[in-house]
């Protein structure tokens, strides 16, 4: 009778554990809570801050503390090691990759940068502009609302005659790089006298640190105009161009298909996650439907994580986070009109991971799963299927230290605490 107890109790407690062999902590041990730090681009922000809350809830005892301020704050703590991952929208330079040439590029996410404006006549979206006309505006060639030019583009709009207030990223940024990158590749003019890159000597307007300040100030400014990622634009619910494609066939409004259709076919050409990015681009992809301004976010991290945290669990934690964002993490892109990578994009990122080490030690083997696991299971051995605590447990009741009632207690205990779920 006994033995039949014990093998009702054990398949009991087994098919909890089976049924969730990643939400095992002891009874009498918390999780050690982890704090990860990434700064950087704020191109990627509302992705990040919401990945931040959705990780948190799925590994409570993981805090993400992601500082907004740029692609060029992000790739100098980068390099300083001062964070635990940077996120940079402009992959780094060949000179920045001989100051940290441990670096993985882990691309996270697919955006848009949008022209924005503030006219009040034409409150809308979708005035079409040409990338010359851009480009024209903030080398300060077009100087009115209504210059011809535009009027023939948008023959319906109340166009006022009303001086354009160019406004422009005053922090070093990715988006500002993406933007700029597309005017040198429309405009001969902008090539020539200004160039691309994270900061450049704009020829005039009024300057706002973060996609944050850009979109503030035209929002607060009548007849100003500015480019911001596009999340910023419908969080804001602000006006934006829509841009002539590469082909000069159609005006392309950006959304999450023009982004997509820009985008497809690049993974081929990619190089890998520890290699030279410098000149990856997937602006002015040619296709009717793809919108012009487009291009990848990353992420950055060393291969080498003792330099940037603080222990090897601190370090699997770093990589657990990483995987998961560019993993299951993808599916809460589209709410914020950020284009989910592809599959071939995230074995990249993956493939970058299981390069990573700790004092030489692999954090990560290179499998495509799912990593919604907490820091208990990831401190047991990978082929322990039931922690040697719970197995304490089954031996102290079946040695008579523990009741029958004490076990089953304890384990509805474990289940209505959420430690164990079937």
């Amino acid at each position: 009778m006994r033995f039949e107890k014990i093998g009702t109790i054990l398949t009991i407690a087994l098919l909890v554990v089976i049924a969730s062999p990643l939400n095992l902590t002891p009874p009498s041990a918390h999780a050690e809570e982890f704090t990860i730090s990434g700064a950087g681009a704020t191109f990627p922000f509302p992705l990040l801050d919401l990945w931040r809350v959705k990780y948190n809830g799925e590994n409570q005892n993981i805090q993400l503390n992601y500082q907004s301020i740029g692609s060029g704050g992000g790739v100098k703590q980068h390099i300083e090691k001062t964070v635990n991952f940077g996120a940079t929208d402009a992959p780094l330079t060949s000179k920045e990759l001989e100051l940290a040439p441990d670096s993985l590029h882990i691309p996270e996410a697919i955006g848009g940068v949008t022209f924005t404006y503030n006219i009040p006549e034409v409150p809308q979206s979708g005035m079409k502009l040409t990338g010359s006309q851009v480009a024209d505006i903030f080398l300060g060639k077009i100087t009115k609302w209504n210059d011809p030019s535009i009027k023939a583009n948008n023959p319906d709009l109340n166009l006022p005659n009303k001086d354009i207030l160019a406004v422009h990223r005053s922090d070093g940024s990715g988006t500002t790089h993406v933007f700029t990158e597309y005017l040198s590749m429309v405009s001969q003019e902008w090539h020539d006298k200004v160039g691309f890159g994270k900061s450049v000597p704009w020829p005039l307007g009024v300057g706002a640190a973060g996609n944050e300040g850009v979109s503030g100030t035209v929002r607060s400014t009548p007849y100003a105009a500015g480019y911001v990622e596009l999340a910023y634009v419908f969080q804001n619910n602000m006006p934006h161009a829509n841009i002539q494609n590469a082909d000069k066939t159609a005006y392309v409004k950006p959304s999450l298909e023009t982004l997509a259709a820009a985008a497809a076919g690049a993974a081929p050409t990619l190089p890998a996650a520890h290699e030279d990015w410098q000149g990856v681009t997937i602006n002015n992809a040619p296709g009717k439907d793809s919108y012009p301004i487009t291009s990848f976010t990353y992420l950055l991290l060393h291969q080498n994580l003792e330099a940037t945290t603080k222990s090897k669990e601190h370090a699997k934690e770093t990589i657990n986070l990483v995987k998961w964002m560019i993993t299951d993490g993808q599916k809460y892109s589209p709410e914020l009109l950020y284009v989910p990578i592809p599959s071939e994009v995230t074995e990249i990122g993956l493939k970058g991971l299981s390069r990573v080490t700790f004092n030489g030690e692999k954090l990560y083997d290179g499998s495509t799963a799912s990593t919604a696991s907490n820091a208990a299971t990831q401190t047991s051995t990978q082929s322990e299927k039931i922690p040697s605590w719970l197995k304490d447990v089954f031996r102290f009741y079946v040695e008579g230290q523990i009741t029958e009632d004490d076990l089953l207690n304890g384990l509805q205990y474990l289940i209505n605490q959420g430690i164990l779920k079937v």
